[in-house]
């Protein structure tokens, strides 16, 4: 698989966002992915370090809507702790 096909996006959340400033940045990985190739992925498309990768595996939720019984799919995220000294900019033009 492709690096792009492997991280599908990166999670801003208030608590992912949290972790930025120690170094972990959260991303949705693709469900066949393991760390090895989460890893080699974030290194080639960021240009970063990583020093250590933790998969979580989502599981899927029961919904209902009225009489009407489904599930939310599951999915897969990754975080990922780089090296001291290395960041990835997810809002380089942003302004608050």
């Amino acid at each position: 698989m492709e690096p792009g096909q492997i991280v599908l996006a990166p999670i801003v959340s208030e608590k992912s966002y949290a972790g930025t400033t120690s170094g972990l940045y959260t991303f949705r990985v693709h469900d066949d992915a393991h760390r090895t190739q989460v890893r080699q992925a974030v290194e080639q498309l960021f240009d970063v370090k990583v020093k250590r990768v933790n998969i979580i595996k989502v599981q899927p939720k029961p919904k209902r809507r009225g009489q009407f019984k489904g599930f939310k799919p599951g999915w897969k995220k990754a975080v990922v702790q780089l090296h001291p000294g290395h960041t990835i900019e997810f809002f380089e033009g942003a302004q608050l």
